[in-house]
């Protein structure tokens, strides 16, 4: 079983975001549309996979992935944004992709990153 955890605030964006990731393997997905909601959806069930994109209508991508790491340890992170270059802090350096969104690039990066099991 993976659990995902989709950091997106466009929920058109989202929803084909999280098909995405369940066309990968991901069995249950929670989605958040802010920092602090990634950060409390990430603390009700901690995801194996993030994939978020940076900017957010309130705080960002990064800093939430950043937060959720610090509290749970490793997890692999996918970005996907309209601006790569505003992805501070990427650590650790997850995969970053750009939008318009690759499908097929996506869910590789999914399969290759999500636990196998």
């Amino acid at each position: 079983m993976c659990h995902v955890l989709v950091i997106e605030d466009d929920f058109l964006i989202a929803d084909h975001i999280i098909r995405l990731a369940q066309a990968g393997g991901a069995t249950s997905v929670a989605q958040a549309d802010s920092q602090e909601g990634a950060i409390t959806a990430a603390r009700d069930r901690k995801p194996e996979v993030i994939l978020s994109d940076v900017k957010l209508a309130c705080g960002t991508g990064p800093l939430a992935v950043q937060a959720i790491i610090a509290e749970h340890g490793a997890i692999p992170v996918i970005f996907i944004t309209g601006s790569p270059e505003s992805c501070e802090p990427c650590e650790p350096p997850g995969v970053i992709m750009t939008k318009p969104i690759q499908d097929r690039s996506v869910v590789e990066a999914f399969r290759r990153l999500a636990p196998q099991g």
